[in-house]
């Protein structure tokens, strides 16, 4: 194990150099293949080593392309079935459809300003991005639906969680308590500092019952701020019962040489993933 990880929330997975991570809660559904990535088995080479997953970080081309074909092969999906979104921290949902496969990875995006994805489509690979920020899984075994949606601060302050919900809801008749969720490896409180400008959204979007468990503030007038709780909170209120959240329990920030942080490395990064697929019938 490179991760202490005693409570077995997410399994370590290798498929050749690639290691990537797991949720035995989503993966006993049956319904999907999903994973999150991380910085071990690419080709990338200096700050973006070695499984870095972003076209847009001054990373070359041929080497970050090479590192989703080998994601894709870990993962037993197509490359090309991947599709992508195009994250500016909105609570933005997009529905996929068969017509988007491949957009991000085999044909150019035509959308902006999508932080969350969900589709009914088997065989669609749901792929977003990461570098502290909370990645957000969900699966309907009922109407065979998924949502995969990038959590940041303002994501949730804006409840992400909730509007993935909501769009899964009014896209496939999806009942929250059907609900299977996770929520991923992201910055975890002691790391993540915040000024008094971020607790004061954090305050309004949020119950003062909460408040104690959602931060603290220090001597130098800052505060440590607790995301994993806050999207926890988020999906109970909305509906997810606790039994069916498994949350993270492993820090980007504090592992920053197995997964990127843009903390830790002070912007200086690659990008992670989070791949979310139906499987389809024959498989």
């Amino acid at each position: 194990m490179i991760y202490k990880n005693q409570e077995q929330i997410f399994e370590e997975k290798q498929v050749g150099k690639v290691l990537y991570l797991s949720y035995p809660l989503l993966e006993q559904t049956g319904l999907v293949k999903h994973g999150f990535s991380t910085r071990i088995g690419g080709v990338s080479e200096g700050i973006w080593s070695s499984m870095n997953l972003s076209f847009s970080r001054g990373d070359k081309e041929e080497n970050v392309r090479e590192n989703f074909r080998r994601m894709a092969k870990a993962l037993d999906v197509e490359a090309d079935s991947f599709v992508f979104s195009q994250q500016t921290h909105t609570t933005n949902v997009r529905k996929v459809t068969l017509e988007d496969k491949g957009k991000g990875f085999a044909k150019p995006l035509d959308y902006y300003d999508v932080d969350g994805l969900v589709t009914n489509v088997p065989g669609l690979c749901l792929t977003t991005f990461y570098a502290d920020c909370v990645p957000l899984f969900f699966i309907d075994p009922v109407h065979k639906a998924i949502g995969l949606s990038h959590s940041g601060w303002r994501g949730t302050v804006g409840k992400m969680g909730q509007a993935t919900l909501q769009k899964m809801q009014e896209e496939y008749g999806t009942n929250p308590s059907d609900v299977i969720a996770a929520i991923g490896p992201s910055i975890c409180q002691d790391c993540y500092e915040v000024s008094e400008d971020v607790i004061l959204e954090f305050q309004s979007a949020f119950d003062e019952k909460y408040w104690d468990s959602l931060y603290y503030k220090k001597e130098n007038g800052k505060y440590q701020l607790n995301l994993w709780k806050a999207n926890e909170i988020i999906l109970e209120e909305a509906g997810v019962r606790k039994a069916n959240i498994a949350v993270t329990n492993l820090c980007t920030c504090c592992n920053s040489e197995t997964l990127f942080s843009h903390r830790a490395s002070q912007g200086k990064r690659g990008n992670l993933a989070a791949f979310l697929a139906l499987k389809q019938e024959e498989e």
